[in-house]
């Protein structure tokens, strides 16, 4: 059965069921530990993984997780798609963050870029008015299906990677950090629907920082800077109705430890649309710097203080 996910627009996003193994899957990756955790994902599960790696973005340890390994410009979209014809693979995967900044700011990002004749087509049809990142990603799906090559769900590798309702460390949110929460989520849910960034730090209910294009690291170094005091609160989240074929929210341990070096010391994501890179070391290294996670539900029936308040740890269980 083919899942379905709402657009911006009150639209569903028909995704193509994840074929079974030993069916090959292209993986198309950007920056970061995501391609690498897909990747083992998709190899656990039986699946030849043949890579492309977006060019000056991807991991350098991605190559030797593949069966096969291919370098690609960023705007060369018929590229990808004639590549992975030619290996046989009509289902694929991308995920991994481009570093914007570092891509405004190559002096010769205009020879490492050189757009194909698709991706041209592409921005002219879809892009030009329209640039943010679910109208990018709608036009690079849209692509790579007309040349028989179909994205599918990013997190169906890694299941055990996302979020859930409650609180995941040993140690608690306090009650003013609680009450932080309960004040910035409906923010952070505008700024998701507006498609502003996937990040809000708040402190004593004073929003911080808000996410744009620097990324959630780079905030998170911008709320050190400007917030002395520790304690404050990092909340992330996606959209309603996100479509899960790219650029789903992701943390990890890094984000933990960038959170310690400048004063978070709460960390509360939006349960089962955020991605926990190694979750149970991601929990066991807040647990270590005296920082709680906190899963807050999606549903408006229930708010985050009532979850959080019923829940137990995650490390003591539940009672029956």
């Amino acid at each position: 059965m083919e899942a379905a996910h709402a657009t911006k627009t009150g639209a569903l996003t028909i995704l193509p069921d994840p074929p079974g193994p030993p069916t090959p899957i292209g993986l198309i990756a950007g920056g970061g530990q995501l391609p690498i955790a897909v990747a083992r994902g998709l190899r656990e599960n039986g699946h030849p993984v043949h890579g492309l790696g977006l060019c000056r973005q991807y991991d350098r340890d991605l190559p030797r997780l593949c069966s096969s390994f291919r370098e690609v410009g960023l705007l060369r979209i018929g590229s990808w798609a004639r590549i992975l014809r030619g290996l046989g693979v009509h289902h694929a995967i991308m995920v991994g963050h481009v570093d914007k900044a570092k891509l405004l700011h190559d002096p010769w990002r205009m020879f490492r870029n050189i757009p194909d004749v698709r991706t041209v087509k592409a921005w002219y049809r879809h892009v030009r008015h329209d640039r943010r990142s679910y109208a990018v990603l709608a036009a690079v799906a849209e692509e790579l299906d007309r040349d028989g090559v179909a994205l599918i769900d990013s997190t169906y590798p890694i299941p055990d990677q996302l979020s859930y309702p409650g609180v995941m460390t040993q140690l608690r949110p306090n009650a003013q950090q609680l009450a932080d929460i309960e004040f910035v989520w409906p923010i952070l849910n505008d700024m998701l629907r507006l498609d502003i960034g996937q990040s809000v730090a708040v402190r004593d209910r004073d929003v911080l920082a808000v996410e744009a294009v620097e990324g959630t690291d780079r905030m998170i170094e911008r709320v050190g800077q400007l917030c002395k005091a520790r304690g404050w609160v990092l909340c992330k989240g996606a959209r309603i109705g996100h479509d899960r074929r790219s650029d789903v929210p992701t943390v990890g341990v890094r984000t933990i430890t960038k959170m310690h070096a400048n004063g978070g010391r709460c960390l509360a994501v939006a349960a089962g649309n955020v991605i926990m890179l190694e979750r149970e070391k991601m929990i066991d290294t807040a647990d270590r710097l005296g920082i709680s996670i906190v899963g807050v539900p999606v549903s408006r029936e229930r708010t985050a203080a009532a979850v959080i308040q019923e829940a137990k740890p995650a490390a003591q269980g539940f009672s029956h």
